[in-house]
C-alpha cells in the first residue's frame, strides 16, 4: 500500500516561511501579511530602480540620436524660414523626453484632495457619480454603531472623519487592481495602527478593539466595491473549485481517514452545524465576522472528533476533518471569500490567534482539494479518474472474482432471452400489421359493395320529379304531395266515430 501524502501536514509548514513565527498564507507564497508586504515594497523598489534605469537609458538615446540630427543639420546649408521649424521640432522633443522621465518617475501615492471649491466638484466624472448613491441599511447601521463607539474614545472625532474620508477616497479608486487597493486599506491600517499605540501608550486590547470597528466600519461601505472586483479572475477561480468540489462528491470520510462517526447523533449535529457555519461566511460582508464563522466550524469538527475519539482532537485529525466539511458543504465563492479576507482583513488578525490558525488551515484544506489525486486517497490513478468521470463510484458493488464468471453467466443468459424475446415481439408485430392491411382492403371492399347497391336501387325505382297538378272538389288545384298529405288524413276520418275513452272512476268498497 502505497502511503497517503497531502493529508497530513506539519504545523511547522503552517507558519511563514520567513522564520518570523506567525501564521503564513498560501496565497503570499507562505508569508505572512508583514513580510508580505515588506517583500512586496522591496520589489516595487526594485521596479522603480530599473524604470529609472531604463529612462535614463532612453533619454540619453533620445539626446544623441538629437545631436546627431542637429549637426547634420548645421552642415548643410541654412534656410532661414526652416530656422523656427527646427525650433519647435527641438521643443517637442524635449517635452517627449522629460514626458518618459516623468513616466517613470514613482507616485507620491498621495490621495487628491476634494477640498478645491464647487468648480472641481463639477469638473467631477460622470462615471464617479455612483459615489453618491442611497446608502445601503448595512452602511447606515454601521455608521450609527461606529459613531457610538467612538463616542467613548479619545479623539474619536479625528478617526471617524479620517476614516471617512479614506473610504469616499476609495470610491474614486474601483479600476485599480486588486492589489493595489488592498495595500492602500493595508496602509491606512498600519498608519492608523500605529497612531493609537502612540496615543493609547501602548495598550495592545484597546488599540485592537478600536481596529475592529474601524474595519466593521470601512469594509461595511466598501463591501460592493472590493469584493470580486471585476479587475480580478476571483469569479473564474469560485466556479473552478465549485466544480472541482462537485467532482469529488464520491471521496468519502474512509478515504480521508476522517476519526469521526456520524451516526452518533451528537457528532452528526457538530458536522451539520460545521456545514452550516461555513457556507454561512458567504452571506457577512466583514472580514471579522467571515473569520468567526470560520473559526465556530473549526470548533465544531474538534467537537465532533473529541465525541467520536472520546479524547481531545489532535491537529493531524483536524486537517482531514476540514477538507471533508469543505466538501460536503461546497461553500459559495469560496475563494472569492478568502481572497477578500486576505486583502482586506487587519493583519494582525491573521497572523497570531485562533482566528488565523483556523484560516491558515481552510487554505490549506482548500489547496489540497485543488491538487488532490489518486494518491492522496491511496488509490491508482486510473480508478481516480474512473470516478472523476463518473463512469464508477466507490458506492456501487464490486464483483469478486468467484462471482464475476457466474455474472457473466447469469448476464449472458439474460441477454439471449431477451433476444429471444425482440425476436417474439417482432413475429407479432407483423401479424398485427398484416391483419391490419387485410382490415383495410375488407373496408374498401364493403364500401364499394354499399355503393353498388345504392346505384342499382337507384336505378330500379327513379324518383318522379316532374310537377303534375290536380284539381280538388273546392276547385282548386294541389299538388301530388298535398295530395298525398290529404290521403293520409282522409284514411282517419271514421276515427271520429269512435266511442271517447273511458274515464277512471273510484268506487266505495
Amino acid at each position: 500500500m502505497s502511503q497517503r501524502r497531502g493529508i497530513h501536514v506539519d504545523q511547522s509548514e503552517l507558519l511563514c516561511t520567513k522564520g518570523c513565527g506567525f501564521y503564513g498564507n498560501t496565497a503570499w507564497q507562505g508569508l505572512c501579511s508583514k513580510c508580505w508586504r515588506e517583500e512586496n515594497q522591496r520589489e516595487k523598489q526594485r521596479q522603480i530602480q530599473e524604470d529609472w534605469a531604463l529612462a535614463e537609458r532612453l533619454q540619453r538615446e533620445e539626446e544623441e540620436a538629437y545631436a546627431t540630427r542637429h549637426q547634420r543639420a548645421q552642415s548643410q546649408p541654412a534656410i532661414t524660414p526652416f530656422n523656427k521649424f527646427e525650433e519647435r521640432k527641438t521643443k517637442e522633443k524635449s517635452s517627449k523626453v522629460n514626458t518618459v522621465t516623468k513616466f517613470f518617475t514613482p507616485s507620491t501615492k498621495t490621495p487628491p484632495k476634494k477640498d478645491t471649491g464647487a468648480a472641481d466638484a463639477q469638473s467631477t466624472p460622470s462615471s464617479s457619480s455612483s459615489a453618491s448613491r442611497q446608502p445601503i441599511p448595512h452602511s447606515d447601521r454601521a455608521t450609527r454603531e461606529f459613531i457610538d463607539f467612538l463616542k467613548s474614545v479619545k479623539s474619536g472625532r479625528e478617526i471617524f472623519k479620517q476614516c471617512r474620508a479614506f473610504t469616499e477616497d476609495m470610491v474614486y479608486k474601483r479600476d485599480m487592481g486588486a492589489d493595489e487597493l488592498s495595500e492602500c486599506v493595508q496602509d491606512f491600517y498600519q498608519n492608523l495602527s500605529d497612531r493609537l499605540q502612540n496615543q493609547f501608550k501602548g495598550s495592545t486590547e484597546h488599540v485592537e478593539r478600536v481596529m475592529d470597528e474601524v474595519e466593521k466600519y470601512m469594509m461595511t461601505r466598501l463591501y460592493t466595491e472590493v469584493f470580486c472586483p471585476e479587475t480580478t479572475d476571483d469569479e473564474k477561480k469560485d466556479l473552478a473549485i465549485q466544480k472541482r468540489i462537485r467532482d469529488l462528491h464520491w471521496v468519502t470520510i474512509e478515504m480521508l481517514c476522517v476519526p469521526v462517526d456520524e451516526e452518533i447523533p451528537e457528532v452528526s449535529d457538530s458536522v451539520v452545524k460545521a456545514i452550516t457555519d461555513i457556507i454561512e461566511m458567504d452571506s457577512k460582508q466583514v472580514p471579522k465576522d467571515k473569520l468567526a464563522c470560520i473559526t465556530r466550524c473549526s470548533k465544531h469538527i474538534f467537537n465532533a472528533i473529541k465525541v467520536s475519539k472520546k479524547e481531545a482532537a489532535s491537529a493531524d485529525d483536524f486537517l482531514p476533518t476540514l477538507i471533508y466539511i469543505v466538501l460536503k458543504a461546497n461553500p459559495p465563492r469560496l475563494q472569492s471569500n478568502i481572497q477578500y479576507i486576505t486583502r482586506f482583513c487587519n493583519p494582525s488578525r491573521l497572523m497570531t490567534g485562533e482566528d488565523g490558525y483556523y484560516f491558515t488551515n481552510l487554505c490549506c484544506a482548500v489547496a489540497f482539494i485543488e491538487k488532490l489525486d489518486g494518491q492522496s486517497l491511496n488509490m491508482s490513478s486510473e480508478e481516480f479518474e474512473l470516478y472523476m468521470s463518473g463512469q464508477a463510484s466507490p458506492n456501487w458493488p464490486r464483483p469478486t472474482a468467484a462471482s464475476a464468471s457466474s455474472a457473466g453467466g447469469a448476464a449472458l443468459t439474460q441477454v439471449h432471452s431477451s433476444l429471444d424475446l425482440l425476436t417474439g415481439l417482432g413475429e407479432r408485430q407483423e401479424r398485427v400489421v398484416e391483419k391490419a392491411r387485410q382490415l383495410e382492403s375488407d373496408l374498401i371492399d364493403w364500401t364499394d359493395e354499399v355503393e353498388q347497391k345504392v346505384q342499382s336501387a337507384l336505378e330500379s325505382f327513379p324518383l318522379d320529379t316532374q310537377s303534375t297538378t290536380t284539381t280538388n272538389a273546392a276547385g282548386g288545384t294541389t299538388t301530388p304531395a298535398a295530395a298525398a298529405s290529404s290521403a293520409i288524413d282522409s284514411e282517419n276520418v271514421e276515427n271520429e266515430l269512435l266511442p271517447p275513452p273511458l274515464q277512471p272512476q273510484v268506487f266505495a268498497g
